[in-house]
């Protein structure tokens, strides 16, 4: 009796446990203030809440490009500083971005090349050399490294930006079923128009050394290299009208491909306006290597000029007049929208590469009520059925099984109330599911006990083998179901976990109400009745 009392007050903590996990403390006990509670616990999905849905596929290819030029540029530095004379170093073929051809080392300066290609780059590189020129080619592993690390450092640079919005739950994770892809789901959100802007803009804000420019067009700018063919070492960019203090229609810069200062050197930025002239500005901060890099460069090149480039358009142009180190500001002819945008934008970090759009569409909050009214019916509607079956055909046994099968949903929402869970429409499936599987566990205990009472046994006999019997059989069914929803929980996108999930969590709350809370409600009725007396079943 008192092992039947402990059990009864483990049940009773259980099921205090699970309400408080579903509605918390609510502001009181009304129906809307319980409502509110239950939404508030019970994080649902964008397929019941509404909102934003993309799938985004980085263009790797484009970081791989980037750092190779930054190699390039590495490079120059690095036998300026030896002393050693080259013709050029560039990237000979723009479909082939792993691969940069060094030309005009000196055979006296080989040995000492190759030393120094082994050590600052033999991890990154492979290298051959033919008639003085030596060829470098990115390692596979480096490059397969590089991709996945430019995937992972978009996921986070889109998670801080969606976090400026302020959007509750959101989903942002790898896309498994195909390469390079990100899926993104903001419940709540419905401009998808300024979601994908944010998104996507890469804010690759970048400062390159001027060659040659402003040229009216782009014929004038081919006309002044030779041969009319641009450097593989430099790229032609467009600028605005009226930047600076100009006033052209549209120019043409020749700009060095390497940047000076990149996207992701900035620590943090903000927006400002000169009190002088009463332009926007942008005022940054760099990290401390990029800050040390720029004043080598600014130092070395005063009087040169400099190209303020966003989104491949060249937005301002300035002559250096002295060494800059970490702290700069970017004047021109920026809107206040896209000053405070760019700020946000670099403060957040910029997107390592480009992003795709594969598929976008928005989910409306009405559809998303439907789905929840739909999908609660239909789970109030199956508990009902069942409950009433398990009356039917069990008779007094079936109250055991319904008391159960009560405690098995309020577990399951207890769980979803304290996790992180999400709740969504196939996840409503996976609790009706587990309705089924359930009452399935009864019907296979109850079966069993009836068998051991016709054999003659007694209702304490029964009741003991028939939980001993069947013990064996409910685990095994349950294991492997949710080994089965853990594979779809690995594998399986936001709608497919959140089946999985629920089916989870509902077969662990299963296997405790089926066996523990049945057995305990059959030894509490065992208790009370006569001698001979046979439960009803």
């Amino acid at each position: 009796m008192k092992n039947v009392r402990n059990r009864v007050l483990l049940i009773v903590a259980v099921l205090l446990v699970c309400i408080y996990g579903i509605l918390g403390i609510p502001k009181g006990l009304s129906g809307p203030a319980l409502l509110e509670a239950i939404t508030k616990n019970i994080h649902l999905g964008l397929d019941l809440k509404g909102g934003a849905h993309l799938i985004l596929r980085v263009k790797v290819q484009e970081a791989v490009s980037a750092e190779t030029d930054n190699t390039v540029a590495q490079l120059q530095q690095d036998l300026k500083k030896a002393n050693t004379a080259f013709t050029r170093i560039y990237k000979p073929d723009p479909a082939k971005p792993t691969v940069i051809s060094v030309e005009g080392v000196p055979a006296a300066a080989a040995s000492q090349f190759r030393t120094a290609l082994d050590t600052k780059y033999g991890t990154e590189y492979d290298y051959s050399s033919a008639n003085g020129t030596y060829t470098l080619t990115m390692k596979p592993t480096y490059q397969s490294d590089l991709e996945k690390r430019t995937l992972q450092q978009s996921i986070e640079t889109i998670r801080d930006r969606v976090d400026t919005l302020g959007v509750s739950e959101p989903v942002i994770q790898e896309y498994n079923l195909g390469a390079d892809q990100i899926l993104v789901e903001l419940p709540g959100v419905s401009d998808l128009e300024g979601i994908k802007r944010l998104l996507q803009e890469t804010a690759r804000l970048e400062i390159h050394a001027v060659v040659g420019g402003p040229f009216p067009t782009e014929q004038a700018a081919l006309a002044s290299v030779p041969g009319g063919v641009i450097p593989p070492d430099q790229v032609m960019l467009h600028a605005p009208g009226a930047i600076g203090s100009r006033s052209d229609a549209d120019s043409v810069y020749l700009l060095q491909r390497a940047a000076v200062v990149k996207g992701n050197d900035f620590r943090s930025a903000e927006s400002a306006t000169n009190p002088d002239t009463g332009q926007r500005m942008v005022r940054f901060t760099l990290t401390t290597d990029a800050g040390d890099t720029f004043y080598e460069y600014t130092s070395h090149n005063v009087g040169s000029a400099m190209a303020v480039v966003m989104g491949s358009t060249v937005r301002e142009v300035a002559n250096i007049r002295s060494g800059i180190r970490d702290q700069g500001d970017i004047e021109g002819s920026f809107s206040e929208d896209e000053v405070a945008s760019l700020s946000k934008l670099l403060r957040t970090g910029a997107l390592p590469a480009s992003l795709e759009e594969i598929e976008t569409r928005t989910v409306g909050a009405s559809l998303g009520a439907d789905s929840i009214k739909e999908g609660v019916t239909a789970a109030v509607v199956g508990v009902l059925v069942v409950m009433l079956f398990m009356l039917v055909y069990y008779k007094g046994s079936g109250i055991n099984a319904d008391l159960a099968l009560l405690l098995n949903l309020l577990i399951l929402l207890g769980f979803m109330g304290f996790s992180t869970a999400t709740l969504t429409l196939p996840g409503i499936a996976g609790v009706i599911l587990t309705i089924g599987m359930g009452v399935d566990s009864n019907v296979l205990i109850f079966e069993r006990i009836r068998e051991e009472i016709r054999e003659g046994k007694s209702a304490a006999a029964a009741v003991e083998q028939g939980f001993g019997h069947a013990w064996i059989t409910i685990v095994d069914t349950h294991v492997t179901t949710i080994v089965s929803a853990a594979i779809l929980f690995l594998f399986g996108t936001g709608p497919v976990k959140g089946f999985a999930t629920t089916l989870t969590f509902g077969l662990l709350a299963n296997l405790f109400t089926a066996v523990f809370v049945s057995r305990t409600i059959f030894d509490a009725h065992l208790n009370k009745l006569k001698t001979g007396q046979m439960v009803s079943i």
